[in-house]
């Protein structure tokens, strides 16, 4: 998918409005990136929640959208943006995004929000891609966040379509088996994707540690 500066379509003001904006301290794009508002020592997590769900209110679709056309710090935050505000009509573009897979960094928000819209087919669009990507076992990209996304799904619908990745000997372990390095390290077991992708959904539910 071919990739334009916001400024080319006048939304120029969208990168340091959403993605670059120091929340606090750090643009807010490395916050997201590493993950530490879900640490309950990072005494900002409060602040940096009320910020980003007052942006998920009050940004637009076209602004979205010109974040998404644009490179993986815009894509992470807008798919962030749209996970928190539940902007479900985005599913198709991230489902495309995500298969697609091509920049680092921004997939693992494509499957957070779409493990926010909660529905059979957000489902669907992360068994495919673990389907197509879980046989690569070349490749490391957003295996963990699409896993740990379908199993919070499956737990809120009542399914079972994790089950066949998760199996023994199942594509999973395979993909974790074949870097030597990976295999039984506990952050990569199926109930540690699983918690990832509870914590961020709890964050986004404006939910903070004591």
């Amino acid at each position: 998918m071919p990739s334009q500066h916001p400024e080319e379509i006048g939304y120029g003001y969208v990168i340091e409005r959403y993605v670059t904006r120091k929340d606090p301290g750090r643009a807010r794009y490395l916050v997201l990136k590493s993950g530490r508002f879900l640490r309950p020592e990072w005494p900002h997590a409060e602040r940096f929640a009320h910020h980003l769900i007052d942006d998920s209110v009050t940004i637009t679709d076209a602004e979205l959208e010109a974040l998404l056309g644009y490179e993986w710090r815009s894509r992470l935050t807008a798919a962030w943006l749209i996970g928190v505000g539940r902007r479900a009509t985005f599913r198709e573009r991230l489902g495309d995004l995500l298969l697609a897979g091509e920049f680092c960094f921004s997939g693992g928000a494509y499957c957070f929000a779409l493990a926010r819209f909660g529905t059979h087919a957000d489902a669907e669009i992360l068994t495919a891609y673990l389907e197509h990507y879980l046989p690569r076992t070349d490749l490391r990209y957003d295996q963990p966040a699409a896993l740990g996304a379908l199993l919070r799904l499956d737990a809120h619908l009542g399914t079972h379509r994790a089950d066949r990745f998760t199996q023994p000997g199942g594509l999973w372990e395979q993909w974790v088996n074949a870097l030597a390095h990976l295999r039984d390290h506990p952050a990569f077991a199926p109930v540690a994707c699983h918690r990832r992708t509870d914590l961020q959904c709890d964050f986004a539910n404006g939910w903070t540690r004591p």
